[in-house]
Formats: C-alpha cells, sequence, structure tokens
C-alpha cells in the first residue's frame, strides 16, 4: 500500500509584515470558509473573522507607533497566529495528501525540494587590532552565513617578508579573539580560512600586523 504523503502548510509567520500576515488571514478565511473539503475546522470562521478584523483595526492604530497600540497589537497578533496555525494543522491533515485539496485552503505549502549545499565565499578579517597587554593581538573574523568554524593561523615575518612558521588556532565563531604570547615589535602576517558543509575555503590573503 502506498505511503500517503505528507503535505504541510506554511504556518511560521512570525517573521512576515503585519500587511503580508493579513492579506494571508484573509485568503485562509475567504477560502476555508464553507469549504466542504474541510467542513470542521477547529476555529469558528465567525470568530476568525472577527479576530481578523480587530488585528487590521490595531495595526493601523499603531502605525502612530504609541507604546500601547504597538503593545496591544503585538499581543493580538500572538493570538491569531495561534488561531492560524491550528487551521493550517487542520488543513495539512484533512486534505489527505491532495495537493489540489489542499491548495482551496489559501495556506502555501512548505517546500519539498532540499537545497544542495553551496561552497562558502572567501574567508577575510574584519579587523586585526592591538590587544589588551604586549604581545596580544585582537582578530575579528568577518562572519560567513551558514560556517562551521573558523581556522586562524599567524606567523612572524623575516627578512623580505617571508613568513615562518605558521601557528593555527580554530575559532567556533566569529566573535573577536585575542591572540596572546606574541612577540612585541614583531610583524606577524594572518590569513583565515572557513569550514563548510564541503570542506575549507581557501586561505585569504595576508593581513600584516605589527604587534604592540
Amino acid at each position: 500500500m502506498a505511503k500517503t504523503k505528507t503535505i504541510k502548510a506554511v504556518v511560521g509567520v512570525q517573521k512576515i509584515s503585519d500587511a503580508e500576515f493579513l492579506k494571508q488571514l484573509n485568503t485562509v478565511h475567504d477560502r476555508v470558509n464553507g469549504n466542504t473539503n474541510f467542513p470542521n475546522p477547529p476555529v469558528d470562521m465567525p470568530t476568525f473573522k472577527t479576530a481578523i478584523d480587530t488585528l487590521t483595526v490595531l495595526v493601523t492604530d499603531a502605525a502612530d507607533g504609541g507604546r500601547k497600540a504597538i503593545s496591544a497589537k503585538q499581543k493580538h497578533r500572538e493570538v491569531v497566529m495561534k488561531m492560524y496555525k491550528q487551521l493550517g494543522h487542520y488543513v495539512e491533515a484533512a486534505c489527505d495528501g491532495d495537493m489540489a485539496k489542499f491548495n482551496t485552503s489559501g495556506f502555501v505549502a512548505a517546500s519539498t525540494t532540499r537545497t544542495a549545499p553551496q561552497p562558502l565565499p572567501p574567508a577575510t578579517f574584519e579587523y586585526i587590532d592591538r590587544g589588551p597587554k604586549a604581545g596580544d593581538i585582537v582578530v575579528k573574523v568577518k562572519p560567513i552565513p551558514k560556517a562551521m568554524s573558523y581556522d586562524v593561523h599567524f606567523a612572524v615575518l623575516g627578512n623580505g617578508g617571508t613568513p615562518g612558521a605558521w601557528t593555527s588556532q580554530t575559532l567556533t565563531s566569529p566573535k573577536k579573539t585575542t591572540i596572546s604570547n606574541l612577540t612585541p615589535g614583531a610583524t606577524y602576517a594572518f590569513q583565515v580560512r572557513a569550514l563548510g558543509r564541503l570542506g575549507y575555503t581557501d586561505w585569504s590573503d595576508s593581513m600584516t600586523f605589527i604587534c604592540g
């Protein structure tokens, strides 16, 4: 027996604007209301409509930036979001994996396509600066989305600007890091690389800094 394919509704609406949310709420109300595919919604449609209309008024009231109005709008938005999620989960179950049936609800189906991991862009430093005491240098790596960690290595520049032996340090985040026990007055070369799903990026071009 073939397994019924599960259809998931997009119900994560925390980050969309009030205008976009109201548009989606009204679409779902108009399409679920009286829809024979969804005869027993967990949220009463007149109640849902009243909640949408109230949110519409509160969004307008909050447009002037008043704290009380914004707070009232946010609280009611949370209430309506719970209704919206209840309806979304009901539609998921009631459509029985039938996309045509699901689409009559006004909800948007979550994508089932997995995006293949992509190579990370080149790693760079945001800045290199003096540390809190002699022999310290502070490095700050520029954040790269989806990077899992960063490797920084550094070496003293010898005659002719040739780096000596490299010393490496792994950073679990791009937060600024103090590298200690360096030689005051020496010029150091620094490079960074990032680790992603597909492996390491190339080492960055060298940045030089004279240790204080």
